[in-house]
Formats: C-alpha cells, sequence, structure tokens
C-alpha cells in the first residue's frame, strides 16, 4: 500500500471516528439533567447575539448587559448558579444547543412551529412586534410600498421566517424577491442608513431601542407589518424538561413578586409580561 492510499485510510478512520463521538455526545446530552448539573457545577451557558439590543448585548465597558442578561442572571441566581454567557452566530442557534456548546438560547427567542421540532420552549414571558424600519425621507409608509425596493433581513431571526412563510407580504414584491442577508441587526442598519437597503424588517423591541438610544428616530420610521406578534421565550434540549419547569415556575414567582415587573421597567418603562 502505498504513502497516499494510507493517508487517505487514516483520513477516512478519523472522519468516521468524529462522527461517533459525536452521536456518543449528543446520545449523552439526551440523558442529561443540565439543571442538576447547572446547580452542582455552580454555573449554566447561555448561548446569546451580543448586539440584539435591548435584550443582550455589550454596554461601553464591554460588559454583557440587556433585559434578558438581567432576567436570566435574576431567575438562576436564586439557586446560586452563575450565567456564563456565550455569544453565537444566531442562524447557528439550535445547533450550538444540540451540540452542547450552550445549555439554554435566552435572547429575545421567538417560539415557531419549526423550533418547537429542534427545541423545548419555556412560557412565553413577553410579547413583541415585526416592523419595518425605513427613512422617513424615503415616502415609504407601508410594506406595500416596498415594491421594487431592497430589503434587509437578519439570517436566523424570526423575520426571515415570516418573509418566507408569507410571501405575498413582501416577499413577492421587494428587488429581486429576496432580501439582503445579515448576521446582525446593526450591520443591517448601517446599509439602511448608506441607503444600500430601503426597508428593516425587524424586532419591535429592538429598533425602538435603537433608535431612541442612538437619537436617529427622527429620521426613521417604525411601521407596522400584517406579520403576526411574537412569543419570547426560553429554548432548551428537548429533555430538559426539569430545567423548563423550573424556569417558569421562577419567572412565574418573580412576576408575583414584583421583581420582573422591576427589571422589565428598567428596559422598557412598562410591565412586558404577556399573561
Amino acid at each position: 500500500m502505498n504513502i497516499k492510499m494510507k493517508k487517505k485510510k487514516l483520513l477516512m478512520f478519523m472522519i468516521a471516528l468524529m462522527a461517533m463521538l459525536s452521536l456518543v455526545a449528543c446520545s449523552n446530552l439526551s440523558k442529561q439533567d443540565t439543571l442538576a448539573v447547572a446547580k452542582k457545577q455552580g454555573m449554566i451557558t447561555i448561548g446569546f447575539d451580543d448586539t440584539f439590543v435591548p435584550m443582550g448585548f455589550k454596554d461601553d465597558k464591554g460588559a454583557y448587559t440587556g433585559f434578558d442578561v438581567d432576567l436570566a442572571n435574576a431567575v438562576f441566581k436564586k439557586d446560586n448558579i452563575v450565567v456564563n454567557w456565550q455569544p453565537i452566530t444566531w442562524a447557528m442557534k439550535e445547533t450550538e444547543l444540540k451540540a452542547g456548546h450552550i445549555d439554554l438560547i435566552w435572547n429575545g427567542y421567538t417560539i415557531t412551529p419549526e423550533r418547537e421540532k429542534l427545541v423545548s420552549f419555556s412560557k412565553t414571558y413577553m410579547l413583541n412586534k415585526q416592523v419595518l424600519v425605513v427613512k422617513k425621507s424615503s415616502g415609504i409608509k407601508s410594506t406595500a410600498d416596498m415594491a421594487g425596493k431592497a430589503l434587509g433581513l437578519q439570517t436566523g431571526s424570526s423575520e426571515f421566517d415570516s418573509f418566507n412563510q408569507q410571501p405575498t407580504v413582501l416577499k413577492n414584491i421587494v428587488s429581486g424577491k429576496a432580501a439582503t442577508l445579515y448576521s446582525t441587526f446593526d450591520l443591517a442598519f448601517i446599509d439602511l442608513k448608506a441607503n444600500r437597503i430601503q426597508g428593516l424588517l425587524v424586532d419591535g423591541v429592538y429598533a425602538d431601542y435603537y433608535l431612541k438610544k442612538t437619537g436617529l428616530s427622527k429620521y426613521y420610521a417604525v411601521l407596522s407589518t400584517p406579520f403576526p406578534n411574537q412569543d419570547f421565550a426560553v429554548g432548551a434540549r428537548k429533555n430538559d424538561t426539569k430545567l423548563i419547569a423550573k424556569i417558569n415556575e421562577t419567572l412565574s414567582a418573580m412576576h408575583q413578586s414584583g421583581e420582573f415587573q422591576k427589571i422589565s421597567e428598567k428596559w422598557f418603562g412598562r410591565d412586558v409580561w404577556p399573561h
């Protein structure tokens, strides 16, 4: 057997071994009680998009902050569990969860039928709207006015799903019958400012906070869309029913005590609890 053949066989063996180890790891995760492990280790890892204001992002000092950050930290503090906040590529969130790189997805994560097949969701703790952000000077007053114009979306977002699932609203009328995709919303806003796109379909909470924080509200309009409201919830692996039950129980207790409202008032000036 020549050296080339040996190298090829070795490579095939390594690929097969890695695939087998991956299957074993996923099998172990499917049996793991993440809540028990977190209590024992005193830590749990949450995956999030660290540019998604005001849910989870970096402040001016580089520290992680936001409504979801404060909320999750408060939830797990009651069991003496510290949250390890892990920035992830949002389009890979379910993959990261399944692989065990993170234990939860908690970052303005919308419940959808497609995602329900992949993760176990907590109860809804906040409602959100999908909005279209445009320059006031563009003359765009509704989704219908986006005909022939360029639209921006975040890859892997619930807006991306809505865009494709309800094509008559925007997909069939925008330029090229497709949207320009971005890894983060803030990158999309850069192109909106530069007129490379004329509209951005985005979470209402992000649009409201971003425009207010940057002082750009006088230049941009936030338009309603026909897309349905979004239910924000926490996502876990399918087997982590104890972890989800604990989160649900703690969130309800925090709302009854008023602790949830204090965090909500800090970020939104109101109680966003939907129940």
